[in-house]
């Protein structure tokens, strides 16, 4: 069993940065791929980065890409959400989640946090 909890939401204005963090706890936390998803209420949960076990690989969404970076340090069973030049509708609850691969769809991440809201204004 792995459980996860995030941290690091908040209000901030737009063209800001925040960093959101994951702390892992459980067996073998760092054999499992890390990705961090969103979803707006009403909405279906949408797939933001992921990063590999090893942090070799990463994924963005094409809405996040050169904006969001997913930092990685194994020795704390950690994993960040670095957002940069955010936007208003970057706001969401963020959620991290773990799984065996490294991929952007739900069906592969089998842990999840209860998540952080980020609320960016105009």
């Amino acid at each position: 069993q792995v459980q996860l909890v995030e941290s690091g939401g908040g209000l901030v204005q737009a063209g800001g940065s925040l960093r959101l963090s994951c702390v892992a706890s459980g067996r073998f936390v760092n054999t499992y791929a890390m990705g961090w998803f969103r979803q707006i209420p009403g909405q279906e949960r949408e797939f933001v980065a992921t990063i590999s076990r090893g942090g070799g690989t990463t994924h963005f969404a094409d809405s996040v890409k050169g904006r969001f970076s997913i930092p990685r340090d194994n020795a704390n069973n950690t994993v960040y959400l670095q957002m940069n030049n955010l936007r208003p509708e970057d706001t969401a609850v963020y959620y991290c989640a773990a799984g065996g691969a490294v991929a952007s769809a739900r069906r592969h991440y089998s842990y999840w946090g209860r998540g952080t809201q980020v609320t960016v204004s105009s």
